[in-house]
């Protein structure tokens, strides 16, 4: 186990350039590495230990618990209020041969690991298409001026590089910033769409599993159950059918235990709140993102908060000839550059763009 999810530490090795923000990567590499580790972990539950023991006379119970396994179990909604002991024998578990009981069958318990591992698989999709997208540019125009200690020389010819290419490919970076500002959305649309997908997949019982789990103390005593067990039974039962020795067909009704589901119920709560989270946190990034397009006085500000080193004219006078793409280029490398030098750099950027202007695009 710790071998399997030792190998995921490789998603969190250091960056020394970065091409996005926390919240990005909280959603591409955190999501992801998260939802790997529950599979692994539900994975590792089924080949190791038993994800599900039946009690059945007559009958091997290999042979049931395979059965059941591969098909689905079943309890009885209205049974899972009852006093267990008197009325049921386990929550949602009794005798349904009176035919008076609609059944909720489970069928989802075999699927978790794989879902799980799609699901990360959507969550890493943003990050691989913005790496296709960018292409290594921002390594490539750093050339290594993220370290402040370098020969002055050298440090001079970089930044001339640096300002030379800034100058010659203005308003050309547009389509860098909104390839960016695209994958953020789309990670919003991943969230929401896994959202759906589990409350799907759940049987239309994901999207209010949280609240209902929150507000279980507060259900009056004799109406309560547990909602997690009534997503994730420990105990359902399962209907296998055979041929007697006269031929005739015979039901064996047994109890199934679900040690797995104890798991499966730990995992979806963590991802409700876990999604929501980063649902609302996205939501808010996205408007973030809109208002920076719509809005160009804010960028100024923005660039100064980002490197405080930098003047707040400096900011200004280079911001009013750049178009969003190319603001964003700054702003991004002014996360990766040694303050010091991005100060001395922006402060020439903004003296050669004010001694040749340019119109507007």
């Amino acid at each position: 186990m710790f071998k399997l999810l030792g190998g995921l530490s490789v998603y969190f090795k250091y960056q020394d350039i970065k091409t996005d923000n926390a919240v990005f990567r909280l959603h591409n590499i955190f999501t992801t590495v998260l939802l790997l580790t529950f599979s692994v972990i539900i994975t590792a539950s089924q080949f190791v230990g038993q994800p599900i023991q039946c009690i059945v006379s007559g009958v091997p119970s290999h042979v049931v618990n395979t059965f059941c396994w591969i098909t689905s179990t079943f309890a009885m909604p209205d049974s899972f209020a009852r006093e267990v002991g008197t009325d049921v024998a386990h929550p949602g578990v009794r005798n349904p041969y009176d035919g008076s009981s609609e059944k909720k069958y489970y069928t989802y318990y075999q699927w978790v690991c794989f879902v799980l591992f799609f699901q990360a698989i959507m969550c890493y999709t943003p990050k691989f298409l913005w790496d296709a997208f960018e292409g290594g540019l921002m390594r490539t125009i750093v050339m290594g001026l993220n370290v402040g200690v370098c020969n002055r020389k050298e440090k001079e010819k970089k930044k001339e590089l640096l300002i030379g290419y800034l100058l010659r490919y203005k308003r050309e970076h547009k389509l860098y910033a909104l390839r960016y500002f695209g994958c953020e959305m789309l990670c919003l649309g991943n969230i929401l769409a896994q959202m759906w997908m589990m409350d799907s997949f759940l049987g239309g019982e994901f999207l209010n599993y949280g609240t209902r789990v929150l507000g279980y103390s507060d259900v009056p005593q004799e109406k309560r159950y547990d909602p997690m067990i009534y997503i994730f039974p420990r105990v359902t039962k399962c209907t296998f059918h055979k041929y007697g020795s006269s031929g005739s067909i015979q039901t064996h009704d047994s109890l199934c235990v679900l040690p797995l589901n104890m798991v499966n119920e730990k995992t979806y709560i963590f991802l409700w709140f876990w999604y929501l989270i980063l649902a609302v946190v996205l939501a808010l990034l996205v408007i973030y993102r809109m208002i920076i397009m719509c809005v160009p006085g804010i960028r100024p500000r923005l660039l100064h908060a980002r490197s405080r080193s930098v003047a707040m004219e400096t900011a200004w006078a280079v911001s009013r000839h750049l178009d969003v793409g190319d603001w964003w280029l700054l702003y991004m490398l002014a996360r990766n550059m040694d303050p010091i030098i991005y100060r001395e750099f922006l402060e020439e950027l903004s003296k050669r763009m004010e001694e040749k202007p340019t119109s507007r695009a």
